[in-house]
C-alpha cells in the first residue's frame, strides 16, 4: 500500500506542482483572476486522479479485488497528502524566490476588479483590509503554507472521498471449505 502511495502522490504532486509553476510563471500576467482559478483548480482534479488509479490498483492488484472503504479513504488522503506537500514547496519556493511581489500584484488586481464592479466606500476598505491581512499572513511561513494547504487539500479530500465510494468492494466470505453443492438437475 505503502509503494502505491508513494508512487501515485510523487506522480500527482509533480503534475499538479508543473501546472501551478508553469501558469504561475507563464500565463499570469495573460489571465485574469477567474481563468488562473479554473485552469489551478483543472490541473489539481487531473492530478488527483491518480487516486483513483492507486485505489483502484491496489485493490485488483494486491488486494484481490476487495478494497474497503476507510482503506480507499486512506489510500487517497495518502496521495493527496504527498500530492499537496510537493504543491505547497514548489509555491513556496516560487514565491519566495521567484515571485516575492506576487501579493501586491495580486491584491492590486482584485482592487481593480472590485472598483470596476462598482464597489465603493465601506465595502471596498473592507476588502482592502482583508487582502492586506493576506499579505500579513502570507510573510509568516506557517500561515502560508496553511494557506497554500487550504487551496489544495480540501480538492483531494473530495477526490478521496468519491473515489473510496465508487472503487469500494467488499468481498465475499472464504466459504471454500464448504463442501460443493451438487446440483441435479435431472
Amino acid at each position: 500500500m505503502k509503494k502505491v502511495i508513494l508512487t501515485c502522490g510523487l506522480i500527482a504532486g509533480t503534475i499538479v506542482s508543473a501546472f501551478m509553476l508553469f501558469s504561475m510563471n507563464f500565463l499570469h500576467d495573460k489571465m485574469d483572476s477567474n481563468s488562473g482559478m479554473i485552469v489551478g483548480y483543472a490541473s489539481m482534479l487531473l492530478s488527483f486522479s491518480l487516486i483513483f488509479v492507486g485505489v483502484k490498483n491496489f485493490r485488483d492488484k494486491y488486494n484481490q479485488g476487495r478494497i474497503k472503504f476507510g482503506q480507499a479513504l486512506m489510500i487517497g488522503l495518502g496521495i493527496s497528502l504527498i500530492a499537496s506537500t510537493m504543491y505547497v514547496i514548489a509555491w513556496g519556493i516560487d514565491f519566495h524566490f521567484f515571485m516575492p511581489d506576487f501579493m501586491d500584484k495580486f491584491c492590486a488586481a482584485q482592487i481593480k476588479s472590485l472598483q470596476a464592479k462598482g464597489v465603493t466606500g465601506a465595502e471596498l476598505q473592507s476588502q482592502i483590509d482583508e487582502m492586506n491581512g493576506y499579505k500579513e499572513m502570507y510573510k509568516n511561513p506557517v500561515s502560508f503554507a496553511l494557506l497554500t494547504y487550504m487551496e489544495i487539500l480540501p480538492v483531494g479530500l473530495i477526490v478521496s472521498l468519491i473515489c473510496a465510494l465508487i472503487l469500494k468492494r467488499q468481498g465475499t466470505r472464504d466459504e471454500s471449505w464448504r463442501e460443493p453443492q451438487v446440483r441435479a438437475d435431472y
